[in-house]
């Protein structure tokens, strides 16, 4: 057989190059004679970077120091591939791994992100490909547009506060000195669709998991609404209230927003992969509902049935209100290891146990 993997990172414990090849391992252990094709995947959000380094020879990482989203010094790096293009992930700047336990709804923001895009326009950067996934903050943008030279003023004519606690407080949004986009462009990979406001907006859905409570969310949403009357762009663009609105924000700028694995997967040769194989295998930390939209195990599994490749799903963990329609076979390393925690102190182990009893299952003469 001639299996792919196609994998996104296993959030907060393993990432998805690392994963691949867990994985890969594995099946090989198992069944020697296969043959595994590695194509470790990316949405916009962590592993986006890596997913670009893997598959674009030639391509340089550029080492920096940001503001985190807690407002402290972070080490980040920006990738600069052979055509001139800048590729910079909002996970590794201004992503809610940065914070470990902690969550800082009111104060988090995605300065760090700004500086990095600010940072690859500097150096001369023909093309800009943003990756938004991952975000700390409710902050609607705000601080990557202030990085970038825009001024968020209140009724005194002072910057207002950084991230969401400032937003209400924004009389004018001064865009006077905003970076130029590069000659050929900004786009923006994005693992969801939201749009800005409402129940489906990025308050809404994405804000209790940044850890907004409640009524928080309905203050969040107001403020949001706020900052879209001084802003140019469409609250209800698809992918809008991305990474807490960034993607909003970057619509404003004058970015073109697109489902990031689509473009991933053009990039690493997914399609060509999926079209020879036997299986196809995928997976992330926390597959849901919301996964068989944009992210990559739903773009995955699409893409092997319209190849009419049977797909299998190892996950960290699967949500009750997921759509399993269509695997061949499914694997929870949460299930297996009994515990969350204990799936994710030790991911390489848990999806070697997975994947082995994947492969041992297939039916003889497979």
């Amino acid at each position: 057989m001639r299996v792919v993997v196609a994998v996104d990172s296993y959030k907060g414990s393993i990432g998805a190059a690392e994963a691949a090849a867990v994985i890969g391992a594995a099946w090989v252990g198992v069944r020697p004679d296969d043959e595994i094709l590695l194509r470790p995947m990316a949405d916009g959000g962590e592993g986006t970077l890596a997913a670009f380094e893997l598959a674009v020879p030639g391509a340089r990482r550029m080492p920096l120091f940001v503001t985190g989203p807690a407002g402290t010094e972070v080490s980040a790096d920006w990738l600069l591939l052979p055509d001139g293009t800048g590729v910079v992930e909002l996970a590794s700047t201004s992503g809610i791994e940065l914070l470990g336990e902690r969550r800082l709804p009111f104060d988090a923001d995605t300065t760090g992100f700004g500086q990095a895009i600010a940072a690859a326009l500097a150096h001369g950067v023909e093309r800009l490909v943003l990756g938004i996934g991952s975000s700390a903050s409710t902050d609607g943008g705000v601080g990557l547009l202030r990085a970038l030279g825009a001024r968020f003023l209140d009724i005194d004519g002072s910057e207002v506060a950084s991230g969401l606690r400032g937003l209400t407080a924004i009389v004018k949004a001064d865009l006077t000195d905003l970076r130029a986009l590069p000659p050929s462009g900004v786009v923006v990979l994005s693992d969801v669709t939201n749009p800005l406001l409402g129940e489906s907006g990025a308050a809404a859905v994405f804000g209790p998991q940044k850890g907004l409570r409640p009524d928080d969310v309905m203050l969040a949403d107001r403020s949001l609404a706020h900052l879209a009357t001084l802003l140019p762009a469409n609250t209800g663009y698809r992918g809008a209230g991305a990474a807490g609105g960034s993607g909003f924000a970057l619509l404003a700028w004058g970015a073109s927003l697109l489902p990031g694995a689509p473009e991933v997967a053009d990039l690493i040769g997914l399609n060509d992969a999926i079209q020879v194989a036997d299986l196809v295998i995928t997976g992330e930390g926390s597959f849901d509902a919301q996964s068989a939209r944009d992210k990559v195990p739903g773009f995955v599994a699409g893409a092997a049935r319209r190849a009419s490749v049977p797909v299998a799903l190892v996950a960290g963990r699967i949500g009750a209100d997921a759509d399993l329609t269509g695997f061949v076979s499914t694997r929870s390393l949460t299930g297996l290891a009994g515990s969350p925690a204990a799936a994710m102190a030790e991911p390489g182990r848990w999806l070697t146990v997975a994947t082995s009893a994947l492969a041992a299952d297939l039916p003889a003469g497979n």
